[in-house]
């Protein structure tokens, strides 16, 4: 689903003079002499980045890597990679000065940071007053209510005495978040009373509680936005929860009414626009019982639960992305196939006592891969280029069909068997 799409006419590609304040869709100033295409840069080299710039080189982009270690999974592959530390600014400056714009495969960059570079003229997406309320779930679920959306019930806290009162309001357990850092099932914690969390109060961390939610099922409703204002909307998918870790994603969300979906998908666009987001945005959600919707999580970049596009829409996240920062009109949306699971390849808990050299060459992994494509030669592959520990994401796997229930199985079999060794 699109929506706001125009004819473009883009002027003449010229260079605009060193220091000139430029933004994506106006007249570039790093172009790519090479190709004539504008330079993007992705600050993070993670798996994100690494995915992105395999869309880039369909695209023929030029996609720049800020890069913390040569060892990343993105700068074992890109061929343009920059050293540098995210948390730098002369490092982020250096980079951005080498692209048309910049954006991000994490959202780790200090928002100060990310604010003095779109001061300095660097094209930053999305731009600082919108990455905030990715790094900051207290911002974020202020901002939310301020804009009446529905969310769980929460409060900032800041001691024992605050937390044991918030508990007692809306009912044990509850669930503590750090207000800034957290990912996968880290920097959350669930309290069953207060003087539990003692420790964690006690840690200087700040904090936000929220009410434990009795959920029918977790959805995602991932959406991109140009700064023309273009928005796009994949199908909602349902997300599988283990430990805290998205394991596996059904796209469409099975069972799940038009309306609902729907009304999923104009949410994450409206707030996509209330926000200002650039690029790509995942909005997590919690669906509880009567069709209620209540939003989780916010990531302003390529999210997990939009891995499953690369293979089984129009357009992946990743193309999107690109698309929607560079303001070139958004990609259809629409599924390539009736059904696509995606799921997650972990890292096995025997991974652990591996050595160090043996995780970082992926030991057993190609024998794995091998005997994964005789048996589900429909299973579409991708491995991250990153060292194997217990419970990590290293890859992931995706199968496209007609039957939800039969792609589901061979993904989860398939990814299990990548993980472990192990087959169904």
């Amino acid at each position: 689903m699109t929506r706001g799409t125009r004819k473009v006419n883009r002027p003449a590609t010229r260079h605009a003079a060193a220091g000139t304040a430029v933004g994506a869709g106006s007249n570039l100033r790093a172009m790519d002499p090479r190709t004539g295409l504008p330079v993007v840069g992705m600050v993070g080299a993670g798996q994100l980045a690494r995915m992105t710039y395999q869309a880039a080189i369909a695209l023929g982009q030029s996609l720049r890597i800020l890069a913390g270690s040569p060892d990343d999974g993105a700068a074992l592959v890109a061929a343009e990679v920059v050293l540098g530390d995210h948390t730098s600014y002369a490092d982020l400056a250096g980079f951005a000065a080498g692209c048309d714009v910049l954006t991000f495969d994490h959202e780790h960059v200090p928002t100060e940071l990310v604010r003095k570079l779109a001061d300095e003229g660097h094209a930053v997406c999305p731009p600082a007053e919108a990455l905030r309320y990715a790094q900051d779930k207290q911002a974020m679920r202020e901002r939310l209510a301020e804009l009446g959306v529905p969310v769980p019930r929460w409060a900032r806290v800041s001691s024992v005495a605050e937390l044991a009162a918030f508990g007692t309001g809306v009912g044990w357990p509850v669930v503590l978040k750090a207000a800034r850092g957290g990912y996968d099932g880290k920097g959350v914690w669930v309290v069953e009373a207060a003087p539990d969390a003692a420790p964690i109060v006690a840690s200087g961390v700040p904090l936000i509680a929220e009410e434990r939610v009795l959920l029918v099922r977790e959805l995602s409703a991932l959406v991109a936005r140009s700064p023309y204002g273009q928005g796009a909307a994949w199908p909602v998918v349902e997300t599988v929860q283990a430990d805290g870790i998205c394991v596996e994603v059904l796209a469409p969300a099975p069972a799940l009414p038009t309306e609902l979906a729907e009304r999923a998908q104009a949410l994450a666009l409206r707030i996509a626009a209330e926000l200002g987001v650039v690029g790509v945005l995942a909005v997590e959600l919690f669906e509880t019982a009567g069709g209620r919707l209540l939003v989780n999580e916010l990531a302003m970049r390529p999210h997990n639960s939009g891995h499953w596009t690369i293979e089984g829409a129009r357009t992946s996240q990743f193309e999107q992305h690109l698309r929607a920062v560079l303001d070139y009109p958004l990609g259809s949306t629409t599924l390539a196939a009736p059904a696509v699971a995606m799921a997650n390849v972990l890292g096995d808990q025997s991974s652990g006592d591996q050595s160090s050299s043996d995780r970082s060459r992926g030991a057993g992994i190609d024998e794995r891969v091998h005997h994964l494509m005789a048996r589900w030669p429909d299973a579409k592959i991708h491995l991250y280029g990153k060292a194997i520990r217990p419970g990590r994401k290293v890859g992931h796997v995706t199968v496209l069909g007609a039957d939800l229930a039969e792609v589901r199985e061979r993904a989860v079999a398939a990814a299990r068997y990548l993980s472990g060794g192990v087959l169904p």
